[in-house]
């Protein structure tokens, strides 16, 4: 079933126009969320991720967070799910096309459906090549809004990274700086601390500051710095996280190994065990990135 704009559809029954800008100008938004044993977790921060996602683009959504926390919860219901992946999605309708939104009509669904994709082994992990393309700094593009649109660029990556016999691609930022895969963050540790880029130009996501409260939980140091490419030689293990990838350890990127170790591998078991708990401890996910000067003029990072 499918949760549109407030009413349930069979799958086949939702139909959505050609002439639909969430289409032609990738003017959507989304998220992606894990539901365990029935439960989604953190579920209500993804949902508040979403609002701000849409508020950035400027689209207005008529639910607020109570409302679609019960939607996901009746479409994993009449699902039938109880572990699946969850789909919240919103974006623009057919009402108007032009670059222009003003007047547009906004719609909200929401899909789940099974998930059997395993994460690799944290003993075996992935392998990993630099990417070509270059994440937008925050004076271009609303990085942080997880935007329709701007997951083409990591789309891209991917697809070459795979060409190259890879299975994703650490992508930097327009410093050269590195920033995170194409659709999950980067965790690096040497002598048994964890190092992260600073958030900047990319989506600091909600699995990623599960992470980071699991490390301080468990006394690990962290340090959230710029990371050169020149640096990767200097760490001993790698992971990334996401909601899809959950912890997946990583034993190569363009040539340079690594072994998944203690740090690592305590951090998947940590994972594995807080999305099963009954409820969870953690603060509300950060949705603001700092403001970005442009032009001599300081820009609010909310809103429109």
């Amino acid at each position: 079933m499918i949760w549109l704009n407030g009413e349930f559809l069979p799958w086949k029954r939702v139909r959505l126009p050609v002439l639909t800008q969430g289409l032609h100008y990738g003017a959507s938004v989304f998220e992606g969320e894990r539901a365990y044993e029935g439960r989604i977790f953190r579920s209500r921060d993804h949902s508040r991720r979403l609002l701000h996602s849409a508020a950035r683009l400027v689209m207005d959504i008529p639910f607020d967070v109570d409302a679609l926390e019960a939607a996901k919860a009746e479409t994993l219901a009449r699902s039938g799910l109880s572990d699946a992946y969850v789909r919240p999605v919103v974006w623009r309708g057919s009402r108007l096309m032009d670059l222009a939104t003003q007047g547009a009509d906004v719609h909200c669904a929401i899909a789940a459906w099974p998930w059997d994709e395993p994460t690799p082994h944290p003993r075996v992990g992935i392998r990993m090549t630099l990417a070509h393309w270059r994440r937008p700094p925050r004076s271009a593009a609303p990085v942080d809004a997880k935007a329709g649109g701007l997951y083409v660029i990591a789309s891209l990556a991917k697809d070459e990274a795979q060409r190259e016999g890879y299975d994703d691609a650490l992508m930097l930022d327009g410093d050269g700086d590195i920033a995170d895969a194409t659709g999950a963050n980067v965790f690096f540790v040497r002598d048994g601390e964890l190092f992260t880029p600073e958030r900047g130009d990319f989506l600091d996501g909600v699995t990623r500051q599960t992470m980071i409260q699991l490390a301080l939980d468990r006394g690990i140091r962290i340090h959230q710095t710029k990371i050169r490419p020149e640096d990767l030689r200097g760490f001993s293990e790698c992971f990334l996280t996401g909601t899809a990838a959950e912890v997946t350890t990583v034993v190569e990127i363009a040539g340079i190994c690594f072994v998944p170790g203690a740090v690592s591998l305590e951090l998947h078991a940590a994972y594995q065990q807080a999305v099963r708990a009954p409820s969870d401890h953690f603060p509300p996910a950060l949705l603001h990135p700092q403001p970005f000067r442009h032009i001599g003029r300081a820009f609010p990072t909310h809103g429109a």
